[in-house]
C-alpha cells in the first residue's frame, strides 16, 4: 500500500489539475499514439501560439480532477495514452490547432473534452473546430456591408447623374 506522502503528493496534483481544469475555456483529450517527437514539438508550439498547452499525465489524476469537477462522462475517454489540451483565454483556436493536426496525421485523434464547462463529444469539437474564427466572420460581415454600402454609392450617383441631365 502507498505511504501517506505519496497519497498526500497525488491529491496534491490531483487538486491543482481539477483548478487548472476548471479555469480553462477548453481541455482536450487526445490520442497520441504514434506521433513523433519533432510532431509533439511543433504541435506543442502551435498550440502556445494560441495560448494554450499540451501535457501528457497520468490517466488516473485525469480521471480524478475531471471527477472533482463534476465531469464524469469522460472517464471513457481515458482509456489508452491521452495528452490533455488545455486553452484558457479562448477555444475555438486550440480546438482549430488541433483539428488541423488530425487531419495531417491520421493516428492523431479527438477523444472528447470540455468546452466552457461542458461536456462535448469529438464529433461536437470537429465540427466547432471547421466553424470560421471570430476575425474571419468579422471580414466576412465587413465585406458584405461594404459591398452594400458600395452598390447604394453606386446608385445614388446614377440618380444624381439622371437628376441633373434632367
Amino acid at each position: 500500500m502507498a505511504n501517506e506522502k505519496t497519497i498526500a503528493k497525488k491529491q496534491a496534483q490531483v487538486d491543482e489539475l481539477a483548478k487548472v481544469l476548471k479555469e480553462a475555456k477548453v481541455v482536450l483529450l487526445t490520442d497520441y499514439r504514434g506521433i513523433t517527437v519533432t510532431d509533439v514539438t511543433k504541435l506543442r508550439a502551435d498550440l502556445r501560439n494560441v495560448n494554450a498547452e499540451y501535457k501528457v499525465i497520468k490517466n488516473n489524476i485525469v480521471k480524478r480532477a475531471l471527477d472533482a469537477n463534476g465531469e464524469t462522462e469522460l472517464d471513457s475517454a481515458l482509456e489508452g495514452p491521452v495528452a490533455l489540451v488545455i486553452g484558457k483565454e479562448d477555444y475555438l483556436e486550440p480546438s482549430k490547432v488541433i483539428y488541423n493536426f488530425t487531419k495531417d496525421h491520421d493516428f492523431y485523434k479527438i477523444k472528447g473534452g470540455v468546452i466552457d464547462g461542458k461536456v462535448m463529444t469529438a464529433e461536437e469539437i470537429i465540427t466547432l473546430a471547421k466553424l470560421p474564427s471570430r476575425q474571419e466572420l468579422l471580414a466576412k460581415l465587413a465585406g458584405a456591408l461594404l459591398g452594400n454600402i458600395t452598390k447604394l454609392a453606386v446608385a445614388l450617383d446614377q440618380v444624381k447623374g439622371q437628376k441633373e441631365n434632367a
